[in-house]
This record gives structure tokens, C-alpha cells and sequence, in this order.
């Protein structure tokens, strides 16, 4: 009987030991772990916009002279590489066709080529300026150029027209061409003549020669066509003349004739 109790008691104690909260989470298995939840990758920044200069001096202006200039000296690397990739930026100032033509043509065939390239690098500041940003500027007078220290450039500012000067040009911007940080290019009405490369002021090109006058066989009747004219209108007078004498003759011929029947 003991025995028997006892086994009972066993049984009931393996029930409530198994039945407590401890020995189920024991015995379940553990949750799998759960993957935490990630943020969305970033959209990949833009690629910048490089303005090419080539490309834009080609179509506007006309600025060929400037840009074939800028070509055959290279230049136009070293200006595209301030443009691309620094943060300065760069303004360049762009004489038209128009400006290198009205200077005498031996004033760059004579220069050398590093002469010709500090020209060149003459026309650009190595910073990007805006049109209201040349008011503050004109108050830091000389203004060092892309050619180096020596070569400078003098701004003035009057009721927003802007001059530029050089030694023996003091051309003004007539428009802006484009002007987008970083790069400005605006277009000037003289090139810029440094005193570094020009000991006088370059001589002009010479006026064009005046447009021929009217040819006078365009305007009045050439000698020989007058007396032509003239004998033309003495030989018809003549002949109207004669016809009136026969006339005449005629009449008096008639008259007689009569006469002489009236008598007979």
C-alpha cells in the first residue's frame, strides 16, 4: 500500500514539473532569428556637367579667331581642366571675329608662340565671377589673369557697365555668353593687349577702300551716242525739208497747168 502511494506521488510530481512554464520553453524549440531590416541603398549622385568650351565658342559669337587661337596654343586644356575639376571655376572673356580683324594682321603673325599663348591666358581669370560679382571685384583692382601675376586686367563698374581694361584696350562686356558656376564667358568688343607682350599700341588695320562710283555710261549718254543722236535728227530735218519742197513744186506745176487749159 505504501508502495503504491508512493508511486502516485512520484507520477504527480513528473506532471507538475512538466506542466510549468520553465520546462515547456525547454523543451520547445527557440524561434529563428530574425533578419533585421536593411535601408534602402542610395540612388547613385549624378554625374557632373561639364560645359565643353570647344562646343560653345563654335556656336556662338562668331568667336573662331578666339577659339582657333585657343587651339593652336593648347590653351583650351588648361582652360577646360579649371572649369572641370576645381572648385574655383573659371571667367573668360571672348573677343568676336570682328575685334581681331580691326587690328593690323602682322600684330599676331610676328608674335612667338609663347607670346601668342600668354595672350591667350591673358583673357581668363582662374576664378568663376558672376555680372554682380564684378561691383566687389572692381574694388580689388589689379586683378591677376590665367597668363600670371604679372599680367593683370583692371575692372571698373558704372551703373552696370563693366570695362575691362588693359594697357592699350579698354574693351567692355557687351554679353554675357554663358555664365553658370563654374564657368562665366563673356564677350568683349576689343581683345585685351598687354603691355608684357606689346611695347606700343598695335596698330589698326586700315580702313577698306571706298565702293567704286556709277560708271558715267550709267548716268549720262556717252559722247559718241550724242553726235550719233545729233546726225540722226539733222538727217531726218533734211529729209522733211526736201519732202516739203517737192510739195511745193508739185503745187505750182498743178496751178500752171490749169492756167494754160483756161487760156486754150
Amino acid at each position: 500500500m505504501m508502495g503504491f502511494k508512493a508511486g502516485i506521488f512520484t507520477v504527480a510530481m513528473l506532471a507538475i514539473v512538466l506542466s510549468s512554464p520553465t520546462t515547456a520553453q525547454k523543451t520547445k524549440s527557440p524561434p529563428a532569428p530574425v533578419s533585421p531590416a536593411l535601408p534602402p541603398s542610395p540612388a547613385p549622385a549624378p554625374a557632373p556637367h561639364h560645359v565643353d568650351l570647344a562646343d560653345l565658342l563654335s556656336v556662338a559669337g562668331p568667336f573662331h579667331t578666339f577659339l582657333d587661337y585657343l587651339q593652336k596654343t593648347n590653351v583650351i586644356e588648361t582652360f577646360q581642366n579649371q572649369a572641370n575639376n576645381t572648385k574655383e571655376g573659371i571667367t573668360i572673356f571672348v573677343p568676336k571675329d570682328s575685334a581681331f580683324a580691326a587690328l593690323k594682321k602682322t600684330t599676331f603673325a610676328n608674335l612667338t608662340q609663347d607670346q601668342l599663348k600668354s595672350l591667350i591666358l591673358y583673357h581668363a581669370f582662374p576664378k568663376y565671377y558672376s555680372l554682380a560679382e564684378f561691383n566687389k571685384l572692381s574694388t580689388l583692382n589689379p586683378v591677376t589673369t590665367f597668363a600670371g601675376s604679372q599680367y593683370t586686367l583692371n575692372i571698373t563698374y558704372n551703373m552696370g557697365t563693366i570695362d575691362v581694361k588693359s594697357m592699350w584696350s579698354n574693351p567692355k562686356i557687351s554679353s554675357s555668353v554663358y555664365s553658370t558656376r563654374p564657368v562665366a564667358v563673356y564677350e568683349v568688343n576689343k581683345v585685351l593687349l598687354p603691355m608684357q607682350i606689346f611695347k606700343s599700341d598695335p596698330p589698326l588695320a586700315p580702313a577698306p577702300a571706298p565702293a567704286p562710283d556709277a560708271k558715267a555710261s550709267d548716268v549720262a549718254p556717252s559722247p559718241t551716242s550724242g553726235k550719233a543722236a545729233s546726225a540722226k535728227a539733222k538727217a531726218e530735218e533734211k529729209n522733211s525739208s526736201y519732202q516739203v519742197g517737192v510739195s511745193i513744186v508739185n503745187y505750182l506745176v498743178l496751178a500752171v497747168s490749169g492756167s494754160l487749159m483756161l487760156l486754150w
